[in-house]
C-alpha cells in the first residue's frame, strides 16, 4: 500500500476506472485526447482528494483553492474529477462527452460546467491566468485582511494547474512565469505533465532546453519527481512534492512530474498517436485487462468506489464549515471590511462611486490618454478594489493610480513596493498582462486594467478573445491610437487594429471623441460586467462645448448625434475618436456651401447595435442615403452604417514617419477631402 495518508486500496481501485472512463468517452465519441488524461488521472485524483481545498457544494466559494488545467484538450482530466467530487456531473454526462448540448464539452469551458475554473485550450493560457489569480489572491488579502500573517488569512489560497509541454513551449506562459517569479506568488502552484509527447511525437524535435533550470532561473521552487519504474505515477513522492509545494509561501513552485502518456496501454503507451485518437476498441480492451477491469464493461463505475471518491464532498463541507466559523468572527472584527467584501460580492458600486469623475471644460484640448488617466484616479479613490498597471508604458498610457504603491512582495528592494499596492508593472509582457488581467477577473473581488499602445493589441489578441468568451469585465487600455502618433512610423501606428478587434464577439470596443466622452465611457465599462477595450489618443483633441453640441449622455448609447443639420439633413458625417473633430469641421464647411449636414459620434459600435431600431433610425434615418465616415483605420466594418450609396475616409495602407499633422494631411484626413467625399456621395 501506499505510504500517502489514508490512502486505501478503493482509491487505487478508483484511479483504474477514472482511466477506462477517458478510454471509454473517447471511443464512444469517436475524437479527443486519451492519453493524457489516462496518465494524469492519478495526479488530478490525489489533488482533488488530498490536496485541493475545495467544497462540490459551493464552486463559488470564496475560501477555495483554485485549479486550473491548462491543457484544456485533456479535458477528461478535469471532468472526470468533477465527477468524482459529486460537483454535479454523472457517467450520463460523460458518455455525452464532446457532443451538443452536453456538458462536457471538447475543452472545459468557464461559466458551463460547475467547477470549470476558466476556458482552456489555447496552450499556455492557464498557466498564464493562473498567475493572474495568484496576484488576485494577494491583493485581495490586502483589502480585506493584510494585517495577518501570512499563509493565516481567511483570503489565503492555493493555485493549482496541471500543464502540458506544449503549455510551457508558448511564449506567454514563459512571459507570466518571469514576472511570477518577480512577484513572489507562493500561492502559485504547477504541476508540470513531462510525457515528452506531442502531436509531432518526441518533443524533443523541438523543445529540449532545460525547463527545471529555467524555472529556477525565474526564482521559482523546482521539483523533480520521477516515474515509477513501470512507467506509472510515483503517487507517493507527488504527495510529498504537493505537500512542500504547498508550505511554500515564497515562491512559485514548479512540481516537474514525469509520466508515460497514455500508460498503461499495451501498444498505445508513449506514442503520440495516443495522444489526439481514440485507442480503438482492442487495445482498450486489452487495457482494462492491465488495470484488472472487465474489458466487455464501458463506462463502469461500481457505486461502492463513487461513494468512496465522493466522501471529498464530506471534507470540503467541514472545511468550508470551519471556515464560515472563522468568517463570522472576522466580519464582528472587521464590519468596515465586511462591508467592502459584500458590496464587491453582490457586484455593487459605492452610492458616490462616479462623483468625483471630472469634467472637462471646452477650450482646452486633451488628449483623451490623459482623460483616461485622470478618470482611473478619480475613479480609483473610491473604489478600493479597483488597481492596474501597463507593460511598462505607465507614462505614456496614464495607467498610474497616483500614490497606489507598486504591487511587489515584501522581499523586493525596489522602491515603493508595496505586497499589496495598486500599480502593477507587467514588464514588456503585453501578452502576459492580458492574460493576469482575465486571470484576475475570474478571481473575483477586484476591477484590474492594462495598458500598452494600441498597435500592440496584437500581441495580447489571444487573452483579449479569451476575455471575452469567457464573458470576463477584464479592462484594456489602448493609447497612441492613430497615425496621429506621429514620427514613430508605420511598426506603431495602428491601422487595421480597430476592425480586428471590433470582429471579436462579445468585446466591446470604444474609441473616445474627446476628454467627457472619455469619462463617460469609463462609466459605461465600470458598471459593465463585460470585456472592453477602450482607444486613446496620444494627441490633444479639443473639448466639444455641450452647451452647443449633443449630450455626452449618448456615449452609452454607442453613437449619438453630436452635432444636428441646420435643416432635415441631407447628409451624415460619422466618425471615432480623432476624427469626429474633423467631421465637426467638415460640417460646418458644407452647411457654409449649403448641405445641410448632421455629425454622428460613434464611440462604440457594439453598444450603438444593442439599441432599439427607433433609436437607431433617429441617429441615421434610413431616408438619408448620403453618409460618411471618418476614420484613421482600414474602412472595414464602416459598409453597415454607412451603406451601399455612402463612402468611407479611411487608410487602406501603412502610414509613415512624421508628425502629426503632416500625416493626417498627405492621407486625406483633411477638410477638404472630406468635403469633396461628401460632394461625390451627394450626386
Amino acid at each position: 500500500m501506499s505510504v500517502i495518508a489514508n490512502w486505501s486500496p478503493e482509491d487505487d481501485s478508483v484511479i483504474s476506472h477514472a482511466r477506462a472512463l477517458a478510454m471509454d468517452a473517447v471511443q464512444k465519441v469517436g475524437n479527443g485526447h486519451p492519453g493524457t488524461a489516462m496518465s494524469l488521472a492519478p495526479v488530478a485524483y490525489l489533488l482533488f482528494q488530498k490536496h485541493l481545498v475545495h467544497d462540490p457544494r459551493d464552486p463559488q466559494w470564496i475560501g477555495r483553492d483554485r485549479f486550473i488545467l491548462s491543457c484544456g484538450h485533456s479535458s477528461m482530466t478535469l471532468y472526470t474529477q468533477l465527477f468524482l467530487s459529486g460537483y454535479g456531473l454523472e457517467l450520463k454526462d460523460l458518455q455525452e462527452f464532446r457532443t451538443w448540448g452536453s456538458l462536457t464539452p471538447g475543452h472545459p469551458e468557464y461559466g458551463h460546467t460547475a467547477g470549470v475554473e476558466m476556458t482552456t485550450g489555447p496552450l499556455g493560457q492557464g498557466v498564464s491566468t493562473a498567475v493572474g489569480m495568484a496576484m488576485a489572491a494577494r491583493f485581495e488579502r490586502g483589502l480585506f485582511d493584510p494585517e495577518t500573517t501570512d499563509g493565516s488569512s481567511l483570503f489565503d489560497h492555493k493555485v493549482w494547474v496541471i500543464c502540458s509541454d506544449g503549455d510551457l513551449q508558448e511564449g506567454v506562459s514563459s512571459e507570466a512565469a518571469s514576472l511570477a517569479g518577480t512577484q513572489s506568488l507562493g500561492s502559485l502552484n504547477v504541476i508540470y505533465d513531462d510525457n515528452r509527447i506531442s502531436i509531432e511525437g518526441d518533443t524533443h524535435v523541438a523543445f529540449t532546453e532545460d525547463v527545471s533550470g529555467r524555472y529556477r532561473a525565474y526564482g521559482w521552487e523546482v521539483i523533480e519527481v520521477s516515474a515509477l519504474p513501470n512507467g506509472d505515477v510515483d503517487l507517493a513522492n507527488l504527495d510529498k512534492a504537493m505537500s512542500t509545494a504547498g508550505r511554500n509561501l515564497q515562491q512559485p513552485t514548479l512540481i516537474r512530474l514525469k509520466t508515460v502518456i497514455a500508460w498503461p496501454a499495451p501498444n498505445a503507451k508513449g506514442t503520440s498517436k495516443s495522444h489526439g485518437s481514440a485507442l480503438g476498441a482492442e487495445e482498450i480492451a486489452a487495457t482494462k485487462k492491465e488495470l484488472g477491469l472487465n474489458p466487455e464493461e464501458y463506462f463502469a463505475f461500481p457505486e461502492k468506489l463513487l461513494s468512496h471518491a465522493r466522501l471529498v464532498k464530506e471534507r470540503g463541507a467541514a472545511a468550508h464549515d470551519s471556515w464560515n466559523k472563522r468568517f463570522e468572527t472576522w466580519k464582528k472584527s472587521e464590519p468596515e471590511r465586511a462591508k467592502l467584501l459584500s458590496r464587491i460580492v453582490a457586484h455593487e458600486l459605492p452610492a458616490d462611486w462616479d462623483a468625483l469623475v471630472p469634467h472637462f471644460e471646452a477650450g482646452k484640448d486633451v488628449a483623451t490618454r490623459k482623460a483616461s488617466g485622470d478618470v482611473i484616479n478619480a475613479l480609483a479613490k473610491k473604489l478600493p478594489e479597483m488597481w492596474g498597471g501597463s507593460s511598462d508604458l505607465a507614462e505614456s498610457n496614464n495607467t498610474t493610480i497616483e500614490g497606489g504603491g507598486s504591487f511587489l512582495p515584501s522581499s523586493s528592494a525596489m522602491k515603493g513596493a508595496n505586497p499589496y499596492g495598486r500599480i502593477i508593472h507587467f514588464g514588456i509582457r503585453e501578452h502576459a498582462m492580458g492574460s493576469i488581467l482575465n486571470g484576475i477577473a475570474l478571481s473575483g473581488l477586484t476591477k484590474s486594467f492594462g495598458g500598452t499602445f494600441a498597435v500592440f493589441s496584437d500581441y495580447m489578441r489571444p487573452a483579449v478573445r479569451l476575455a471575452a468568451l469567457m464573458k470576463l469585465p477584464s479592462i484594456f487600455v489602448w493609447t497612441h491610437d492613430s497615425i496621429g502618433l506621429g514620427e514613430d512610423g508605420p511598426t506603431h501606428q495602428p491601422i487595421e487594429h480597430f476592425a480586428a478587434l471590433r470582429a471579436i464577439p462579445d468585446f466591446d470596443v470604444i474609441r473616445p471623441a474627446d476628454a467627457n466622452e472619455v469619462a463617460a465611457a469609463w462609466k459605461v465599462i465600470i458598471k459593465g460586467r463585460k470585456a472592453s477595450g477602450i482607444l486613446l489618443s496620444r494627441q490633444n483633441l479639443p473639448v466639444f462645448d455641450r452647451t452647443k453640441f449633443g449630450s455626452v449622455d449618448g456615449v452609452a448609447r454607442g453613437a449619438y448625434i453630436l452635432k444636428e443639420a441646420s435643416k432635415s439633413p441631407q447628409l451624415i458625417l460619422m466618425a471615432t475618436g480623432s476624427e469626429v473633430s474633423l467631421a465637426v469641421e467638415s460640417a460646418q464647411a458644407l452647411e457654409e456651401s449649403g448641405i445641410a449636414t448632421r455629425v454622428v459620434s460613434i464611440p462604440c459600435f457594439e453598444w450603438f447595435n444593442q439599441q432599439s431600431q427607433t433609436y437607431k433610425d433617429e441617429v441615421l434615418p434610413p431616408s438619408v442615403k448620403a453618409r460618411v465616415s471618418i476614420e484613421a483605420g482600414i474602412s472595414q466594418g464602416w459598409r453597415e452604417y454607412v451603406g451601399d450609396a455612402g463612402a468611407c475616409v479611411s487608410l487602406e495602407h501603412y502610414g509613415a514617419s512624421a508628425g502629426a499633422n503632416v500625416l493626417f494631411k498627405e492621407f486625406g484626413f483633411t477638410v477638404d477631402n472630406v468635403v469633396a467625399t461628401a460632394k461625390k456621395v451627394l450626386k
